[in-house]
This record gives C-alpha cells, structure tokens and sequence, in this order.
C-alpha cells in the first residue's frame, strides 16, 4: 500500500484508539519511516484536530530524546503522520520482557526522558501523557518520548481539546493537580515521569485501584510507599530523589532541566555531593577558609529531597506511536478537591457517632432491663 504516493506501508506494528502505525519505506528518499494512520469512522469528532495537534507539537521539537516528526498530510479521507522509526521496543515491553529495570538502566531511563522533557518544555509544550508505552528505546538504549496526541500549549489553553471538567491522560501516571482539575503544567509531566521510574523499577505503578475515581483519590491523598518497603535496592540518593518527583505539591518536584542534570551527574549513585559555598566558613591561620567536614550525604538537595513515607530479548518494532498500554486510558470526571484538613474532621466525626452510638446502646439495654424485671 503506497500513501501519498512515496510511503510504502510494510507492516502494521501497533493499533490504538485514534488509528493504526504501520512500518514503512520513504521511497522517494529511501530510508524505514513509521507512519500513523487516523481511523476513520466518524466516531469522535474531535480525534483529527488531536492528530493534526500531534503533527505540529511533535514538528516544534528537534531533540535526540523526542521521536521526529517527517510529514503531515491526507490520503483518502484519513489523516497520516510520518515520524521517525524507533528500531527497538517501548519501555513497557522493556519491562514486560525483562522484569523491573537496574539502578543503571533506570537512571539512564529517567536521564533520557528528562532531558526530552526538558526540550519540550523550553517549548512551552506539556506531554500531559508520559507512561512507560511513550517512551520508545533503541537498540543502543537510548530513548526517546513518543506521542504527543494530547499534548497542550502552555500559552494556548485551547490546545487542551479536553472538555470542561474532564481529564484527558493515563490514570496509572496523572499528578495530583490533574487530578482535582488543575491545568497540566511541566510539573505534571515529572510527577509523571516520577510514577513511571517506580513501575519501571518495582514492577507495579505507585498506586493501583479497581476504579478510576479510587485511584485519583490514591493520587491526591496517598504517599507512595518507598520502594526499598517493596524489596526493591535502589540506591538511597536515588529512591530520595524519585519520591521527591513524586511529591504531592508541583512545586516541590525538581524540574526536567533539574533531573536531567542530577541523574547525568551520577548523583544517582549515592556520590558524596560537594557543600554549596555557604558551608565554608573563615577559620584557621592566614583567613583562609577552612571546610567544615566532608559531605556524606547520598540524597538529592534538601529542596528536592522527599519526604519518607508509611509502610504499607526485545522483541517488535516501535514507533513513534506507542501509548497503547492498558491503565485508565480514557476521559475520567475530575476529582473534587477535597478541603484541608479533612481527614481529621472526619477522624473527630467518627469518634462523635462512635460516642453517641454508645449512649444509644446503653440507653436502650437499661430500658429492655427495666421492662424485663417489671
């Protein structure tokens, strides 16, 4: 099949809501492609202006971590897009494959997928969908994100294409401010970001639930549980670091630029890092300053530094139009946000019925007494 009269369609390597991406040749120019095609049944009317959304948020980025956008066009009635072909696998069959990632392997994960967040945000560009299916890696190891179908332009709000009081995303990934209704922000894509290095290293996302509603709930309201808790030996540096992505405020998670740098400097390891210049201090002969002792700390810096939380062989080709993994990947109503210190005013609600429950009982056995004997 020959779209546009240059793309030879070779094989179909994956199918989604919105359409299908097959693998292909460029003949005029002679190297593989990927091309999406949009379905096209009428059924949601808003899936071209997503899919033309893709092409131009994709076609804004040249970076080595995000997949390349080629071409844009019709062809019988259905949109395609062109994009660069990722020999390799997403990072959700990475896991499927071969079980939760090492520390290394991790790190280089969470350093690749920052710094292409990193670009796109410089952009102005929210991914609003990172999860383990929009991270494509080759064979080299390097990856790449993939899918920016509902991405959003910080500076345009009607780059959104979500309708109001609804979320559009992945549940298993969405940062809590979603969750409650706020815009996507650059904060949102490292929380998910954040949700996506715990799967990939415990085997299981931060939070699970048999509903939608319970698992933004988890999200707004549950601290993630440490994954040294879930048997997993990460570095100490390294778990710090990653329950910092995952905090519950935007403001307190590090940024793409942040991570990026932290994860390439090996501070992932547990390295001793060098104090700032406010930990020295004049002292000995001569005024020259004299460090106070050395550094023994194997966290991240004390501002992105999380706080602990409770007990509780590749195969396929990828593209650049993965995000066909399972975990609510649908529309879900927004979670009403929930008033500050609630948890306590239910807690002394509990208490109150627990009390008045008991008068009750008391009340109501002295009567029954009194009738029996008289």
């Amino acid at each position: 099949m020959l779209v546009a009269g240059r793309y030879r369609l070779q094989t179909v390597i994956g199918r989604g809501g919105m359409g299908e991406v097959w693998r292909g040749l460029d003949e005029v120019l002679g190297r593989p492609i990927a091309v999406k095609l949009l379905l096209n049944d009428g059924s949601d009317a808003s899936a071209e202006a997503r899919f033309r959304l893709e092409a131009q948020t994709s076609a804004r980025l040249n970076h080595p971590h995000v997949v390349g956008t080629l071409d844009f066009g019709a062809w019988e009635d259905r949109c395609f897009l062109v994009m660069e072909l990722i020999e390799g696998d997403s990072l959700a069959g990475e896991l499927t494959a071969g079980g939760p990632l090492s520390p290394e392997r991790l790190a280089q994960v969470a350093q690749h997928s920052a710094e292409g967040l990193a670009a796109a945000h410089a952009q102005g560009i929210v991914h609003r969908d990172v999860k383990p299916g929009n991270l494509l890696s080759d064979h080299q190891g390097t990856v790449r994100i993939a899918d920016f179908g509902i991405a959003r332009f910080v500076d345009d709000p009607s780059g959104a294409l979500t309708t109001t009081g609804q979320i559009v995303g992945t549940g298993l990934y969405l940062a809590p401010e979603r969750a409650i209704g706020t815009p996507a922000s650059a904060a949102s894509d490292m929380y998910s970001l954040g949700c996506v290095l715990y799967h990939l290293s415990v085997g299981s996302p931060p939070f699970e639930a048999s509903t939608a509603t319970a698992l933004l709930y988890q999200h707004v309201d549950s601290p993630p549980v440490p994954p040294h808790q879930r048997g997993v030996a990460l570095p100490p540096a390294f778990e710090a670091y990653l329950l910092s992505m995952l905090a519950k405020q935007p403001e307190e998670r590090p940024t793409a630029r942040q991570a990026a740098d932290w994860f390439a400097g090996g501070a992932w390891r547990g390295v001793p890092e060098p104090l700032p210049p406010e930990h020295w201090s004049g002292g000995g002969g001569g005024g020259r300053g004299q460090h106070r002792g050395p550094s023994q700390r194997g966290t991240a810096p004390a501002h992105r530094r999380a706080a602990t939380a409770p007990a509780p062989a590749r195969t396929g080709v990828a593209s650049g139009a993965a995000g066909m993994d399972s975990g609510w990947n649908t529309s879900v109503h927004r979670v009403p946000p929930r008033r500050p210190g609630l948890r306590s005013s239910l807690r002394r609600h509990r208490r109150a019925a627990a009390v008045v429950g008991g008068a009750v009982l008391f009340v109501s056995a002295l009567l029954a007494g009194m009738a029996w004997f008289s």
